[in-house]
C-alpha cells in the first residue's frame, strides 16, 4: 500500500525553506482550513522543466488577489522556490504544487486580514491521472451540482473553495464507477469536469464551451492554440447538453489529466477517434519538447 500523503520521504517548500516532508505541518486554527482562504497550482515538470511555469506562478498571485489575500512572493520568488524543491527532491518527472492560504493569526472569524499568508509547494511523482483512460476513454457521470454564476464567487480563480462541489460530485461518479463528473454550469450549458476542461469534436470541427463560468485552463488555452495551428476550426461557445448526442469525439484537458480521452458522459458514447489521439499525441511532444 502506497504511503499517505502525509508520510513521505523527501522536502516541502515552506514559507521559504525547505523542511522535512513530515514536518510540514500547519496549526488547526488556520483560516485556511476554517473558511477556505486558500488558492494552489497543479502543474507539471517533464525532464526537469515545468510547463508553463511562468503563468501557473502568475495565474497564482491573479488568484490571491481575487479571493482578497495578497501572496507575499514575487513571480521570479515562486520560480525560484518551484526549481528549488524539485531539485531537492531529485526529481525531474513529476507534479507540482504550490498553495497559498491564510494562517493562524489574529483573527478566527471570517474576517482574516491580520492573519499571515503562508506558502507551501510539495512536488512527487504522479502518473496518469486517469489511469488507463489515455487508451481507452474515460467514463464520466453527469454532476447534481452546477457551476456557480460569476457574481456569485470568483469563478476565474483557482481557489480552494469553488472544489468542494468537486470532490462531492467525483465521489458520487466514482461510485458509479466513473472516472469524473462533468458539470452544467447555472444556465444549463455544458461547463468543465471536476478537474479539467472539455472538448468535443463534430465533423472535423472542435467545440468547447466558453469559458465565462469557470477556470480557463492553461492546458486548455494550449490545445486551442494547438488545434489553430493545424488549421482546425475551435468553436468557443456556450453547448447545450443535448447537443452531445452528435458529438462524434471528446476529451479532457489539464494540467493533471494532459488530454485524456473521453468514452462516455452519461448516456451520450464517443470514439477515441483520430483528431484525439493526435492532439493527445502532440501535447506529449509539445510538453517535452
Amino acid at each position: 500500500m502506497a504511503a499517505g500523503y502525509d508520510d513521505r520521504d523527501g522536502v516541502i517548500w515552506l514559507d521559504g525553506k525547505l523542511v522535512p516532508w513530515r514536518e510540514a505541518n500547519v496549526h488547526i486554527l488556520s483560516h485556511g482550513l476554517h473558511y477556505a482562504s486558500s488558492v494552489f497550482e497543479g502543474e507539471r515538470a517533464y525532464g526537469g522543466k515545468i510547463f508553463l511555469s511562468r503563468k501557473h506562478s502568475e495565474r497564482l498571485l491573479f488568484s490571491g488577489n481575487e479571493i482578497d489575500m495578497p501572496i507575499p512572493y514575487t513571480v521570479d520568488q515562486i520560480e525560484a522556490a518551484k526549481y528549488e524543491v524539485l531539485n531537492a527532491n531529485g526529481l525531474k518527472d513529476a507534479y507540482v504544487r504550490p498553495v497559498c492560504w491564510r494562517g493562524s493569526g489574529e483573527d478566527m472569524g471570517v474576517s482574516s486580514a491580520r492573519n499571515p499568508v503562508r506558502m507551501a509547494i510539495a512536488v512527487w511523482e504522479w502518473g496518469a491521472y486517469y489511469g488507463d483512460s489515455k487508451f481507452k476513454g474515460a467514463k464520466l457521470d453527469i454532476s447534481k451540482w452546477k457551476r456557480p454564476s460569476p457574481d456569485t464567487i470568483p469563478v476565474h480563480a483557482k481557489a480552494a473553495g469553488l472544489y468542494m462541489i468537486c470532490t462531492t460530485s467525483k465521489h458520487a461518479a466514482e461510485a458509479k464507477g466513473c472516472s469524473d463528473a462533468l458539470f452544467f454550469d447555472y444556465r444549463g450549458y455544458v461547463a468543465e469536469a471536476t478537474g479539467a476542461n472539455v472538448f468535443f469534436v463534430k465533423d472535423g470541427e472542435v467545440h468547447t464551451p466558453l469559458a465565462d463560468t469557470f477556470l480557463n485552463g492553461l492546458t486548455r488555452q494550449t490545445v486551442i492554440g494547438m488545434l489553430k495551428d493545424r488549421q482546425i476550426k475551435v468553436h468557443e461557445r456556450h453547448i447545450d447538453p443535448g447537443e452531445m448526442e452528435d458529438m462524434q469525439q471528446c476529451w479532457l484537458t489539464g494540467s493533471a489529466a494532459e488530454v485524456t480521452p473521453v468514452g462516455s458522459i452519461g448516456d451520450y458514447n464517443f470514439e477515441v477517434g483520430n483528431l484525439t489521439r493526435e492532439i493527445a499525441d502532440g501535447y506529449d511532444k509539445l510538453v517535452r519538447a
